[in-house]
């Protein structure tokens, strides 16, 4: 049996252990107390010497895009939404396009279109090349995106032989061989490159209009987008036909087709006239 020595020392050791119990509890609540106030002061000191973090997720508009704001309100906000983000059934999202792609579908009259079509008709552009260049830069500081480098003459010192290799393998298919264009599917064409500037063929190349795949830099570089240029204006607008009548330019489907008509026409009544004679 337990003498009462041991129950004494026993009820002595439990009693000597509630202090030590409540001691770590209290000592552990005035830690998690510390910190969470150490959090607060630091949070709080942070808001109060940084008050402008808070305000970088919209960061202001420089000059142009601020003008080129107030003509999108005007202008493209019914089809392209308040803040650009496409409108269901009327128009995609302009965010992340870049200044390429409002250069070429507004330089070109195609924007603003007039109706909902198949395809964007090129027309006399609505704007001034000064109010295309402001809603290109507001755009740009949107989302970002691609941009056609600076300069009207994109072409200077390019490889004209080297372009004409590129264009045939990269847009003939579309734009035939002599840059006419051609009929695509469901109402769509390829349009003609004869009107198209240096800058609006670049732009092109770089955010895919329409049907036109796009061909960033790392599909064709910049020194080969020079070279297409190039090609295309040095070469295809020239308008030098040394085999004489150009049919359209159309490539060899309107040169087979005139060659059955008239040639193979012109030999059946020749046929005919000699066995006539005989």
């Amino acid at each position: 049996m337990t003498s009462d020595n041991d129950r004494r020392r026993g009820l002595l050791a439990r009693l000597r252990g509630r202090p030590v119990a409540r001691s770590r509890g209290r000592r552990r609540l005035g830690a998690a107390v510390r910190l969470f106030a150490a959090l607060m002061l630091a949070g709080g000191a942070y808001t109060v010497f940084a008050p402008g973090v808070q305000a970088q997720e919209n960061p202001p508009l420089t000059g142009a895009a601020a003008e080129g704001k107030a003509l999108f309100d005007v202008s493209c906000v019914t089809c392209h939404g308040r803040n650009a983000q496409g409108v269901e059934g009327r128009g995609p999202s302009l965010v992340g396009v870049g200044a390429a792609s409002v250069e070429f579908q507004v330089g070109t009259g195609r924007m603003p279109m007039a109706r909902q079509e198949a395809q964007a008709w090129r027309k006399p552009k609505v704007f001034t090349d000064e109010e295309i260049r402001q809603l290109a830069q507001y755009v740009q500081e949107l989302g970002g995106g691609p941009v056609v480098p600076a300069g009207d003459n994109l072409h200077k010192d390019a490889n004209i032989a080297a372009g004409g290799e590129l264009f045939r393998v990269n847009c003939s298919q579309c734009h035939a061989f002599g840059g006419g264009g051609g009929a695509l599917s469901s109402g769509k064409f390829a349009p003609s490159l004869r009107p198209a500037t240096d800058r609006q063929i670049y732009a092109a190349m770089l955010s895919g209009p329409q049907n036109m795949p796009v061909f960033g830099d790392n599909q064709i570089t910049p020194e080969q987008k020079a070279d297409i240029i190039a090609y295309i204006q040095e070469t295809l607008k020239q308008g030098e036909d040394h085999g004489g009548f150009n049919l359209g330019r159309y490539g060899p489907s309107t040169e087979g087709l005139a060659i059955f008509l008239v040639g193979v026409v012109a030999l059946v009544f020749a046929s005919l006239w000699i066995a006539g004679k005989s």
